[in-house]
């Protein structure tokens, strides 16, 4: 067919990897949510394992930037929550945006940045999981240990689920990119 190349399959392969892997992982996690009737699912899972699945080799992949990255977030957010006084407040969801949760988002965002620059553990969907903590949608510290042991029986899931399939996650860190 015109337009076709030789990597179509390629593209194929990958889709369906990706598809399987993502399920797998959110299927697990939230088969514990369903059980534990607590929140094993929120939404910076999604790019975290979307990394796992389509960039395994990657540093910002690896179980080390994720566990790091996410840990960071969580403890950022949540001091941010502290500071600014809104750790019994409704989440912006339901109260709105007000000074306070601006500089509780600004800030959790710019300290969790900051420090994964120092310790060199770049994890993009841990921004998303700071924000989620600083805006109240998890906001106690049960909630935040859950979101804690989510990211690591995803991270554990997407490292079986790719050397299953033939791609190599690291155990813990990638080698860095020269």
């Amino acid at each position: 067919m015109a337009g076709e190349t030789d990597e179509t399959p390629f593209h194929a392969a990958e889709a369906t990897r990706a598809f399987g892997g993502s399920a797998v992982a959110l299927v697990v996690a939230g088969t514990v949510a369903l059980l534990t009737r607590q929140p094993w699912l929120f939404p910076s899972l999604g790019p975290a394992v979307m990394l796992h699945v389509e960039q395994p080799g990657r540093p910002e992949s690896s179980p080390r930037n994720t566990v790091i990255g996410h840990l960071v977030a969580l403890l950022a957010g949540y001091a941010l929550l502290e500071l600014t006084g809104l750790t019994d407040h409704p989440s912006a969801l339901e109260e709105g945006v007000s000074v306070p949760r601006i500089v509780a988002a600004a800030g959790s965002l710019a300290v969790t940045a900051a420090v994964l620059a120092l310790l060199d553990a770049a994890h993009p969907p841990a921004g998303a999981t700071t924000l989620i903590v600083a805006l109240g949608l998890l906001r106690t510290p049960s909630q935040l240990v859950i979101a804690g042991a989510a990211v690591l029986l995803v991270t554990l899931v997407d490292l079986l689920f790719n050397r299953a399939t033939g791609r190599q996650m690291p155990l813990w860190s990638a080698p860095r990119e020269g």
